[in-house]
């Protein structure tokens, strides 16, 4: 990393190190309900992963690990990855609290492999929600992915879709570019004094940056890696209110229906050949 690279990564750590407990003390993310035995995973998810059991998987970006657990609760060897070392601690807590296995592990994904034995090798690699803006390279991303696959094993993501995140997120009142859709090297920046689920809670680390990337740089980077696409869908729903005039519906939100009907999620299934 040069001294550029180095701001954006230890600007959102200490962001996300923040968010890390915050988030686990938050109800909105239901670990009572989690400790009760409810997944923290969506339906959509779980109907297109299919069966886990006896499955080694690979969780990269998972935050303090309920998702993780919740496919260990499925009956997969789960190991998550996480760049926040008090992420990582949670995780660990969440996992002695529920009695569920699981190994994690502190790292940026970008440098798994000083982190995670190279040998290790998984039938599944999962990841899941707000996790690509994070990230600046897409190739590198594949790689890291394609190299803890084993030959035949499945990569699969469910995504907010890069289009939706054009869109300006703070006006209330109409739809509207903001955000670029495609990618440039250096991020966007902006300051946000609360987070999705914490409520009127202040931040102080506000800051926080963010790549864009397209639909074609996140499937032509898979591909380059050596995987094969077997499915990309998209989908007019999200299941958090990314944007405020979204509507409610179940687990769901929706554009309302006077505006035109965007993808709003994305997901990718693909093996390694």
């Amino acid at each position: 990393m040069d001294n550029k690279d180095n701001k954006y990564y230890d600007t959102n750590k200490a962001r996300w190190d923040e968010l890390a407990d915050l988030h686990f003390e938050d109800s909105d993310y239901d670990i009572k309900g989690f400790l009760e035995g409810k997944t923290s995973l969506h339906d959509l998810e779980l109907e297109e992963m299919g069966d886990v059991e006896g499955k080694k998987l690979l969780h990269l970006q998972c935050h303090f690990g309920m998702d993780t657990l919740s496919w260990a609760r499925l009956g997969a060897d789960v190991t998550g990855v996480d760049f926040s070392e008090k992420a990582i601690a949670n995780a660990n807590k969440l996992a002695e609290l529920s009695n569920l296995k699981g190994k994690f592990v502190v790292s940026n994904i970008m440098d798994l492999e000083k982190n995670l034995d190279g040998k290790e090798s998984y039938d599944i690699v999962f990841t899941s929600v707000g996790v690509l803006g994070w990230l600046s390279d897409m190739k590198r991303w594949a790689d890291v992915i394609s190299y803890y696959l084993k030959s035949g094993g499945k990569f699969y993501i469910a995504e907010s879709h890069p289009m939706a995140q054009i869109f300006d997120d703070e006006d209330e009142h109409v739809l509207k570019p903001r955000y670029n859709y495609f990618y440039n090297p250096e991020p966007d920046y902006g300051e946000f004094g609360n987070s999705y689920a914490i409520g009127d809670r202040e931040i102080k680390n506000k800051g926080e940056y963010w790549w864009s990337h397209t639909v074609s740089d996140i499937i032509n980077a898979l591909i380059d890696a050596g995987l094969k696409i077997e499915f990309f869908r998209e989908y007019p729903y999200i299941y958090w209110k990314m944007l405020p005039f979204l509507e409610q519906r179940g687990e769901r939100y929706y554009m309302p229906d006077k505006y035109p009907q965007i993808p709003m999620t994305f997901t990718i299934q693909a093996t390694k050949t």
